[in-house]
């Protein structure tokens, strides 16, 4: 059986324009760049520069005119649209932001890539046409480290179908034996364990270089999980000779192809969104000037709107291309307002948590960071946490020891043996200090590092020690082993 039933529901939905604000305050400063470009290209009534140009449209305020039956509407505030004089200093000057703005371009490396590199110096061996193609097609099989980690199988495969080459796979291992003896050493090696191997046969052989390959080749396993009694008894040799056989290990690339390669790429270019210095001992906090265009309405958009003052027949096609005009209008304004708004933000939302933060800033020692959730700072600047969440989340802060990532302040806290709250990032930090002095022979235990926690003050369980550690990205005690 049908039904039907009114009901009645209230609900909050962002407008476009919330929405757009939103994602212009959660981008870094060369997005938001992109972003103004973009925002020019596309809008006629937008254009960017200093010209003042009030004067010119203070006459064009407000227009309204008749055609026939027809009333227009274009109730137009032309200053509104443009920056005049009413607009404070600080927003039109560069004082209150870094001199940076013309420091836009990302630097690019140059030089022959990796791949051609070692296709260079197959010139240096006698190969047939086959072999060659098969060298050829090897190195462009490489990963970025210099590992080939394709099976022979499925090189001979691809070689039939996209090179039109029917080979066999010793024929492929064959020339990849050819590729294993171009530089850098190791490269295109199909596993770790060979790619050792390959740099330490190039060494002179001496008893250690000799050991450290009868490691690698028969007891892989022994040595990467540091069993270092089971290589002395296997191998019948003393602690000294297991470490000189060791270090001559360690002093291999195990990415031969990774500092090459990392050459030809786009260098990282990390643009601040804030600068944080300390002036006669206070903190000093500005905002990029990049984030701070200056826009204006177009001058062109003022001789429209003049001409189409001093007209005295108004025509259908005129009337079309007033409401044009105050559309793209309307826009501009929009955008401008959409700036400022985002700027404002930016500035009192970073400025909350540089107060907040007011000792780490002052003395650069992380164990004085208080412990900071998102909320924290919403509350203190009366706004969501969502818009707190996108201004940390991808923004960056010059301070006197580094650039750092906004939200790499931001901790959760637990509360010490004295019942006061600390932030977890202190005890992260104190944990790698006693790992870092720890005794590489007799490394602690995760238990040990928690009960040495417990007696700093930090009460906390063996599990979540195992936690913070992974998170510093330290291995367990049997990994940090040193002979």
């Amino acid at each position: 059986m049908l039904k039907q039933q009114l009901n009645f529901k209230l609900s909050q939905k962002l407008s476009p324009q919330q929405i757009q604000l939103m994602k212009l305050i959660q981008l870094p400063t060369q997005a938001f760049e992109q972003k103004i470009k973009q925002e020019l290209e596309e809008n006629p009534a937008l254009d960017s520069g200093k010209e003042e140009v009030k004067d010119e449209f203070d006459e064009f305020s407000n227009i309204e005119e008749d055609f026939g039956n027809d009333t227009i509407e274009t109730d137009i505030n032309v200053d509104e649209y443009l920056s005049d004089d009413e607009i404070p200093d600080y927003r039109l000057s560069a004082n209150n932001y870094s001199i940076d703005d013309e420091d836009k371009q990302v630097p690019y490396a140059s030089g022959t890539s990796f791949n051609q590199y070692l296709k260079t110096q197959l010139n240096t061996f006698r190969l047939s046409q086959e072999e060659r193609d098969i060298a050829e097609f090897i190195i462009g099989s490489l990963d970025e480290s210099g590992y080939l980690r394709r099976s022979l199988e499925d090189l001979m495969d691809d070689l039939a179908f996209t090179q039109n080459v029917y080979t066999t796979e010793e024929k492929i291992e064959e020339v990849l034996f050819t590729v294993q003896e171009l530089d850098p050493s190791g490269v295109a090696a199909r596993n770790l364990e060979e790619c050792l191997i390959l740099q330490l046969s190039r060494k002179t052989p001496t008893k250690s270089v000799e050991l450290a390959i009868a490691i690698l080749e028969k007891s892989f396993d022994h040595f990467s999980k540091k069993h270092y009694k089971k290589l002395m008894s296997k191998f019948s040799i003393s602690e000294e000779e297991l470490k000189n056989a060791i270090q001559e290990i360690e002093h291999l690339n195990p990415k031969p192809g990774g500092s090459y390669a990392s050459n030809t790429k786009i260098v990282e270019h990390v643009v601040p969104d804030f600068t944080i210095r300390i002036v006669e001992g206070e903190l000093e906090l500005s905002l990029n000037g990049r984030n701070a265009p200056e826009l204006r309405v177009s001058r062109d958009y003022s001789n429209m709107l003049k001409g189409y003052k001093a007209s005295k027949e108004k025509t259908k096609a005129q009337k079309d291309a007033v409401m044009f005009i105050k559309q793209k209008l309307d826009a501009a304004k929009w955008f401008i307002e959409a700036i400022l708004q985002r700027q404002q933000t930016l500035f009192v939302t970073m400025s909350a948590i540089m107060y907040y933060q007011k000792e780490y800033f002052l003395t650069g020692d992380e164990r004085s960071l208080r412990p900071m959730i998102l909320k924290d700072i919403a509350n203190e600047i009366d706004m969501d946490v969502s818009t707190v969440s996108r201004v940390a989340n991808s923004k960056y802060v010059d301070t006197p020891y580094g650039t750092k990532l906004i939200k790499e302040f931001f901790s959760e806290s637990m509360t010490n043996d004295q019942g006061e709250e600390v932030s977890t990032r202190e005890i992260k930090k104190i944990l790698e200090t006693v790992i870092e002095e720890e005794d590489k022979k007799k490394p602690l235990t995760d238990d040990k590092l928690a009960g040495i926690l417990k007696e700093k003050g930090y009460p906390i369980a063996r599990r979540t020690v195992a936690k913070y550690r992974e998170q510093l990205d330290l291995p367990v005690a049997r990994l940090r082993k040193q002979i």
